[in-house]
């Protein structure tokens, strides 16, 4: 049943389509029901020559300088589902089937993707290149899952944002291809999405797909028709239509919104999967102004709240929404991988769990108790209104303690 790849939603909107000149992007990360998800911060720094980075499964060459990053991610893997840079870029990624069979030979993760397009790439093109100059070099592949008892594996689809535009990223194996976005809404999700509009792509691809008898060079070429299993590549966004709807006033509460939603299955709560974590962020065109990035740090949005996040010198880390560390103790990094599970739930998540049996057995107090969370949520947005609609530059010291702050009062909430 866990073969299908997991249904979480990308989102982004450019104007005309979002409000006063601002990129909004989000998404809800959609993993394994009792996954717990981390909001981890990495400062940027310098590395020595000839030094590596340890990712979830492989060693791999360390750049000489990392940017700033905030990421969510499941807390057992070095990567993460989505997150953000100092210069404005963000990206998510998705798992994809598509007619190869992905490897489950250890290799890097979409998730790791990720992480390395954010700490390497100043723009989105920037990090469009590093994922696909990685992706030749070391392919990706293993277990996509904290799980001993078997390998899921997939590939990798990525949505890339930065203030002046977006890359839609699919791959297969290490062949890719690229679509630009730059207004509009464009929705990502579980299946191949690329058709004949692409600008960028594996400079052997088409030679590729037509050695394997998958194209023949004469009809347009469709990557999507080419890449995938049967009849899968359907348009599969529903929470597009409703962030078209706002009319050119997409913004951070719309996009929450959307993300809320579970009518229209953008919010999963399924079986086998729970959107474990999500994420909105808002980018200014205008570069004076300061991107904002959401988290929940929880499971389910429509039971968390969006805590805003700034990238400032000494932002204060937040170590009630980091899981437990093992070290080399941690059943992840030990071979053979997962035998055992380790409890990797955060501070945050414990009281959202006391939470969540609240709103199932008291439903007065359950309801009293997220009215108030949604208020707090959306003082929080409210604010970051105000620092987007001001003149002056913003002094960062107002902002260092923002996301800590934030938690913390959620935290005292609860108790």
């Amino acid at each position: 049943r866990m073969a299908a790849a997991p249904p979480s939603y990308c989102f982004v909107a450019f104007p005309p389509c979002s409000k006063d000149g601002l990129v909004v992007f989000g998404k809800n990360s959609a993993r394994p029901r009792d996954e717990v998800q981390e909001v981890v911060y990495f400062a940027a720094a310098e590395h020595d020559p000839g030094s590596k980075v340890e990712c979830t499964y492989i060693e791999i060459e360390q750049v000489p300088k990392t940017h700033a990053v905030v990421l969510s991610r499941p807390s057992w893997l070095w990567g993460a589902e989505m997150g953000a840079n100092e210069h404005g870029v963000c990206v998510a990624n998705e798992a994809v089937v598509t007619r190869e069979p992905a490897s489950e030979s250890e290799a890097l993760l979409g998730m790791d993707l990720v992480r390395l397009g954010l700490e390497r790439g100043a723009t989105a093109k920037e990090a469009l290149d590093v994922i696909v100059a990685l992706l030749e070099e070391h392919g990706q592949g293993g277990n996509y899952y904290e799980d001993g008892s078997s390998c899921h594996t997939f590939q990798s689809a990525f949505l890339i944002v930065d203030r002046n535009e977006a890359w839609v990223l699919e791959t297969s194996g290490k062949y890719w291809a690229a679509e630009k976005v730059t207004e509009g809404v464009k929705c990502i999700c579980n299946q191949l999405s690329l058709t004949t509009k692409i600008d960028a792509e594996h400079p052997e691809l088409r030679n590729y797909v037509k050695s394997q008898g998958w194209w023949n060079g004469d009809s347009d070429f469709n990557f999507s028709e080419v890449f995938s299993l049967a009849d899968d590549h359907l348009a599969c966004c529903s929470g597009r239509e409703s962030l078209e709807k706002q009319g050119g006033d997409v913004s951070a509460q719309a996009m929450i919104d959307v993300l809320r939603d579970k009518d229209s299955g953008v919010c999963v709560d399924s079986e086998s999967f729970l959107t474990t974590a999500s994420i909105v962020s808002v980018l200014p065109q205008d570069p004076s102004f300061p991107c904002i990035h959401y988290f929940t740090g929880t499971p389910d949005p429509s039971r968390s709240i969006f805590k805003p996040f700034i990238f400032v010198d000494d932002v204060k880390l937040v170590p009630k929404v980091q899981s437990p560390s093992f070290g080399n103790d941690d059943p992840a990094k030990k071979i053979p991988r997962f035998q055992e599970k380790p409890d990797r739930r955060h501070e945050l998540y414990k009281a959202h769990e006391w939470a969540r049996s609240l709103l199932e057995n008291d439903q007065d107090k359950g309801q009293k108790l997220m009215r108030i969370m949604l208020d707090l949520e959306k003082q929080g947005l409210e604010a970051m209104e105000d620092i987007l609609s001001r003149t002056e530059i913003l002094d960062p010291a107002e902002v260092v303690d923002l996301f800590y702050d934030c938690v913390d009062t959620e935290l005292k909430f609860f108790k």
